[in-house]
């Protein structure tokens, strides 16, 4: 019994990391929605700024204002590439998370098979135990009436 007690905490063990890998692929998963919103978000406001120049761009704009469009696009472009940066960064920790999921996946079930394959074992032992038992106590009861039968030939009794 303490082999199965420690095998059963094993598989407790085991499904509380698997457990946990879950629950951080939900984590990194919810991080990367988090991301693209703020990426598209970001390309929204990149667009509606475009737009917003082009329809305007019948006005003539001083030398500074344009500068000035020029510095905030690039800045905002580069906020973009730093976003996507993060969605890459975001993707690998997923694929590892995912990774250490499936890893704890299978222990578990390795563990689980074990267990099951040693239940299995445990019953056939017992059933040959009953089984010789069964196969004594049969093999007694014929011996003890042969031995009746021998003491009184032809069913005599006393």
């Amino acid at each position: 019994m303490s082999a199965f007690r420690s095998l059963a905490l094993a598989i407790e063990v085991a499904t509380r990391r698997r457990d946990e890998a879950e629950q951080a692929v939900q984590q990194v998963q919810r991080a990367i929605r988090h991301a693209q919103a703020q990426l598209d978000q970001l390309g929204g406001y990149a667009q509606e700024t475009e737009l917003r120049w082009a329809t305007a761009q019948a006005r003539t704009f001083s030398a500074e204002l344009m500068r000035h469009r020029h510095s905030f696009m690039e800045r905002l472009q580069h906020a973009m590439d730093l976003q996507q940066g993060v969605l890459a960064d975001l993707q690998q920790q997923l694929q590892q998370a995912q990774r250490r999921r499936v890893q704890q996946e299978q222990r578990l079930a390795g563990l689980q098979q074990l267990l099951q394959r040693r239940l299995a074992e445990q019953a056939r032992h017992e059933a040959r135990r009953e089984q010789k038992q069964l196969d004594d106590w049969v093999s007694q009861a014929h011996a003890r009436r042969s031995g009746a039968r021998a003491a009184h030939p032809l069913g005599e009794t006393a």
